[in-house]
């Protein structure tokens, strides 16, 4: 990995530890704005690294609000990882407002799933409410930034990293 693809991947690494200590009320203390700078990392440096912020976003998150589900936040980071993997892949493909619509819903109703049978249908759709209205912040203020960060990322800055 190029130092300067590093270096970017930590200074979202940064935004994200600053978006987790914004939170949305819920049932669950790790709902918050840790995934903007994963959605903004995964279009304008790689949707791997857009992965990476996303999973150690949550994981800040989830530290910040007191590791309340204990070692499940790893399987949330995992599932994290995956929808703004795609969320950047389909972005990248041009389907812009698809990739938000995929990732509002993957991140709202999928994402909980593992819950729905661990905990029941009560605590599901206790935290349903507010997940989506941090995934309605963090997609509205990444497609804000997209296009005012991306005017900084000249080719020569980032030759070759906008790959997956």
């Amino acid at each position: 990995m190029k130092v300067k693809t590093l270096s970017l991947l930590a200074l979202f690494i940064a935004l994200a530890v600053v978006g987790a200590a914004i939170k949305v009320p819920a049932v669950v203390g790790s709902v918050a704005l840790d995934t903007f700078p994963a959605l903004l990392a995964t279009v304008l440096i790689g949707s791997g690294a857009g992965a990476i912020v996303a999973a150690g976003g949550h994981l800040i998150s989830a530290l910040f609000g007191g590791m309340p589900l204990g070692p499940m936040h790893f399987l949330v980071a995992l599932e994290m990882s995956l929808i703004v993997f795609f969320f950047g892949a389909l972005y990248r493909k041009g389907k812009k407002y698809m990739a938000a619509i995929w990732f509002v819903l993957s991140n709202t109703l999928l994402a909980p799933l593992p819950f729905l049978f661990l905990m029941g249908m009560g605590f599901y759709m206790a935290i349903v409410p507010s997940i989506l209205i941090g995934s309605l912040i963090n997609i509205v203020v990444s497609f804000l930034l997209i296009p005012r960060v991306a005017q900084f990322f000249v080719p020569s800055l980032l030759e070759g990293t906008m790959k997956s």
